[in-house]
């Protein structure tokens, strides 16, 4: 299914939310602010975002514009406020889908299932393999020779990126933009690092590559170990 984004400050609700979906085969992860749903946004890059209005530090209309200033993830709004002016303003603020609580959590799903159909990225698979690598999207997580890798957030999406192009050469301006999102500009050495901790995660070396090959000047490619 998918991996879900809860942003709700009511302990018990956001527990109810993560319980049910998880049931329905979703991967969620959760945050009670607006920063720190922003920065799990983010960081994880979920394939859809459930978003409570009423927010202890930021208005969620306000949190829904700076996150597509930074995102096009779908945001499904979860929120009490059924005036019809307010559903308006944060469809227009770029809300996906609107649903007033109280809901049962089959319609939450139902929703979530309908904006990732519209948008054409219902991810009904997301595993890559190459050679004794696998990297599953869905429940992030990758295991190299059936061993689960102990990967941090960032580690996985750039092992995910360089997978799912798997012999294709990427470019770290590349990396930086997609994975990072960030501008190109003097940051390379953290791609470096970050490859640099990858090898290691996966028994190997810049010397001795087994997945991650070096282009010099232009980039990185993932590929299975010859042979």
């Amino acid at each position: 299914m998918a991996q879900v984004l809860v942003v709700e400050d009511d302990a018990t609700i956001r527990s109810s939310l993560i319980r049910g979906l998880t049931e329905r085969g979703h991967a969620v992860l959760s945050a009670p602010t607006a920063m720190t749903g922003l920065e799990q946004a983010v960081s994880a890059r979920p394939d859809v975002v459930v978003l409570d209005l009423g927010l202890p530090d930021l208005d969620g209309v306000a949190m829904l514009r700076m996150l597509r200033g930074v995102s096009a993830v779908p945001v499904v709004v979860a929120t009490a406020r059924d005036d019809e002016a307010e559903i308006v303003a944060v469809l227009d603020a770029g809300a996906d889908d609107y649903v007033v609580k109280p809901f049962g959590v089959a319609q939450l799903d139902a929703r979530i299932r309908a904006v990732l159909r519209r948008g054409g990225e219902e991810p009904s698979d997301r595993t890559v393999t190459v050679g004794g690598l696998t990297v599953d999207s869905r429940a992030r997580q990758a295991t190299l020779d059936g061993r689960q890798l102990e990967l941090t957030p960032r580690e996985f999406d750039l092992l995910h990126y360089l997978a799912a192009r798997a012999g294709e050469v990427v470019s770290k301006r590349e990396l930086l933009t997609e994975v990072w999102q960030l501008p190109y500009g003097g940051a390379d050495k953290t791609v470096d690092v970050h490859l640099s901790w990858l090898r290691r995660k996966l028994g190997e070396t810049a010397q001795q590559s087994r997945y991650l090959h070096a282009v010099r000047g232009v980039g990185v490619k993932l590929a299975a170990p010859e042979g």
